[in-house]
């Protein structure tokens, strides 16, 4: 989200697991990034509503707005979830935000670590399609994480972004997914970005992950 974060204050240390089997062209994750990728996978297809759970006065704008996630897109190396926000003024909606969730082996990231096999960035148009000029933002997974939950600090190429727009308070931004399987009783799906700098900073949006909606329009650009 663009002017939004949520820091992930504690950095989830797990030791690192097996890998998880995967064909021969998928990268190989550590285990428990693989029983995510499983999970964030289980729901696609689907469309849930949501709204936002955090209490930050800086997000009041958003707290009456209906909003929606549709997983609309699934590769074998990434997810797309359009995040449909209903304008404040009830007159339509605002499409342009897509989640894109991919996988990679550790190597590829650019990251000197033996975790940074999932990548999170946000997809950012205008209605007529065209790529705004605040996109493709995002991280890389840092640690193992958990099944449930992934984290996303802030990287190099968002952070030069940041700072050439005029985003400074955005440079510290850490991006957290959580998601449980489809299956799952009462799952739930959350995005939520906190900022290392400031701890007081919290935006999280929570999904009813097990009733799924209809499937709104396509997000701008995606049609």
């Amino acid at each position: 989200m663009r002017n939004t974060a949520i820091l992930l204050a504690l950095p989830l240390l797990l030791p690192l697991a097996a890998c998880a089997t995967t064909a021969p062209d998928l990268p190989a994750l550590p285990q428990t990034q693989h029983a995510f990728w499983d999970a964030l996978e289980s729901h696609c297809g689907n469309a849930y509503s949501g709204k936002l759970v955090s209490s930050d006065a800086r997000d009041v704008d958003w707290a009456r707005r209906a909003m929606v996630a549709h997983w609309a897109r699934c590769t074998p190396t990434e997810i797309a979830v359009a995040f449909h926000v209903e304008e404040a003024d009830g007159s339509g909606w605002d499409r342009s935000r897509t989640w894109l969730v991919s996988r990679h082996a550790p190597n590829e990231t650019g990251i000197d670590t033996k975790y940074g096999g999932l990548r999170l960035k946000h997809d950012h148009r205008h209605e007529d399609g065209s790529v705004d000029a605040v996109t493709q933002y995002g991280g890389d997974t840092l640690s193992a994480g958990t099944a449930r939950i992934q984290d996303f600090p802030v990287d190099a190429f968002s952070i030069a972004l940041f700072g050439r727009e005029g985003l400074d308070v955005s440079v510290t931004n850490v991006w957290r997914v959580e998601v449980d399987d489809a299956q799952t009783g009462g799952a739930r799906f959350a995005y939520q970005l906190t900022r290392r700098n400031d701890p007081t900073r919290l935006f999280r949006v929570e999904m009813d992950a097990g009733k799924p909606v209809p499937a709104p329009p396509a997000a701008w650009g995606w049609e």
